[in-house]
């Protein structure tokens, strides 16, 4: 038996109990600090099964998950996550089930659950072990799921010749090809590239000079101190750099004529269709990247800033949670989604509420929010920013996934379960009064012009609009 004495309030014999003996309940993290969970031992080993123990299979997250409600033979969140945890407790030799590879990441089972178990953690951590062990690198569904999973790379090589690759992605016949050969699906239209990336354009304007001039401008009409700190890192993720750089003129605009100078660190992808994918070891080295130039920025007290709630969201919860890489933690806590910071640190609603909108963006808008909004507790900021600006109307199309979740309505195997979840969406969008769809998500906007036929657009689009001369 140990000499040592126990903590202070604590009885010796009963862990949980004061020194009074009785039971002092501790309550359960559900996750609403977006805080990651601390699900592992003072060791080095990287072992999820501890976090399982939270587990009192309620099952609520098993009837949120929006594949399982299309697909029967999906076992769900809770079978993922801490079920196949406690059998590798049991048994070492437990190979990472199949069905995996069928979660779409959505993130909405850690929303629901009441105990806090870190479901999308350990089924990020399950799929890049089934990845590792039971898929070879030979075969055509890894090299189909690598290159989904490296959009940015796909997209860097597209960009140095737009036009031909906007041809070319769509052509039927090359389609068909990709389907039959890469199980890349056919139904879909590939995205245009845009012309000129958003990082042209940065440089082309004149850069972080550019916008530090544009601020400083800002800041005298708006009667601020022309040295206030008022600086952000915008991570503008992949596809605003490559297929909607207007998103990031907008929130470059918008940021500005609140007196912000807005600066673009070296970045990669965020990582999140790799986590999708399984593919840590390639979302680690987009961290490797963005981390360090993330966080010194941090230290020097400028906030990052993105236009897209995954990439965000991957910031703020997926590193910390999945990586040790120094400064991560900062990282997470200095991360924003872009119209988050803006209610946070200026008086948003007022102003938007004294603006109007003319005739340059649609007047009716159904607004599809993300589950990685959700996530972040983002879901209705939309709805309730633009409700009092004159000249738009905007309508929530309800709580429904959209079901394309990144890469996974891209595999023909993956098509119709993602076309059934987002069913519900389509037919609240064909309802609602407006024909634009707006989301802060570009898979979701994807999936909303596939189903619907509406132009999608970008909150900060419409920000542009109404407070932007």
């Amino acid at each position: 038996m140990s000499d040592a004495e126990p903590p202070d309030g604590a009885d010796a014999g009963s862990p949980g109990t004061d020194a009074g003996g009785e039971f002092d309940p501790v309550e359960p993290d559900t996750g609403e600090e977006f805080e990651p969970v601390d699900v592992f031992p003072d060791s080095g080993d990287f072992d999820l099964r501890p976090g399982a123990d939270s587990c009192y299979k309620c099952s609520t997250c098993d009837t949120s998950c929006p594949v399982a409600e299309v697909d029967d033979d999906f076992p769900g969140p809770k079978f993922q996550g801490p079920e196949q945890w406690r059998l590798k407790r049991t048994d070492d030799d437990h190979e990472v089930d199949d069905s995996v590879m069928d979660c779409s990441n959505c993130m909405r089972c850690d929303n629901a659950c009441p105990s806090g178990v870190p479901l999308s953690q350990m089924h990020n951590t399950a799929r890049g072990q089934y990845v590792d062990d039971r898929m070879s690198t030979l075969s055509v569904e890894y090299w189909r799921n690598r290159i989904l999973a490296n959009y940015r790379t796909s997209a860097w090589f597209a960009s140095k010749a737009p036009r031909v690759a906007n041809v070319a992605m769509n052509f039927g016949p090359a389609r068909w090809v990709m389907e039959k050969a890469m199980g890349i699906t056919s139904e879909r239209e590939f995205p245009a590239f845009a012309t000129e990336t958003f990082t042209e354009w940065w440089a082309r304007r004149g850069g972080a000079a550019a916008s530090r001039e544009h601020a400083r401008e800002a800041r005298e009409r708006r009667s601020e101190p022309a040295d206030a700190d008022k600086r952000v890192a915008y991570f503008h993720g992949c596809y605003a750099e490559y297929n909607t750089p207007e998103v990031g003129k907008a929130l470059v605009r918008v940021y500005e004529h609140f007196g912000y100078e807005v600066v673009v660190p070296d970045q990669g992808c965020s990582g999140t269709p790799m986590f999708a994918n399984g593919m840590l070891e390639d979302a680690r080295r987009h961290a490797e990247v963005n981390v360090p130039s993330l966080s010194a920025l941090a230290e020097e007290g400028c906030d990052a800033i993105a236009s897209c709630t995954s990439c965000s969201m991957a910031l703020r919860q997926e590193y910390p949670e999945l990586f040790d890489i120094e400064g991560i933690d900062d990282v997470a806590a200095h991360t924003f989604e872009s119209v988050e910071y803006l209610r946070i640190h200026e008086d948003l609603v007022s102003e938007v509420r004294e603006a109007e909108v003319g005739d340059d963006l649609a007047a009716e808008f159904a607004y599809h929010a993300p589950c990685h909004a959700r996530n972040q507790g983002l879901d209705r900021q939309a709805v309730e920013l633009f409700r009092d600006l004159e000249g738009a109307a905007i309508e929530d199309v309800g709580e429904s996934c959209s079901g394309i979740s990144g890469t996974y309505g891209w595999k023909d195997e993956k098509y119709e379960t993602s076309m059934a979840i987002g069913e519900e969406m389509f037919e609240h969008m064909h309802d609602a009064d407006g024909e634009t769809g707006m989301t802060e998500c570009p898979t979701c906007a994807m999936q909303m012009e596939h189903g619907t036929g509406y132009e999608v657009r970008h909150p900060l689009e419409l920000l542009e609009a109404a407070l932007v001369d």
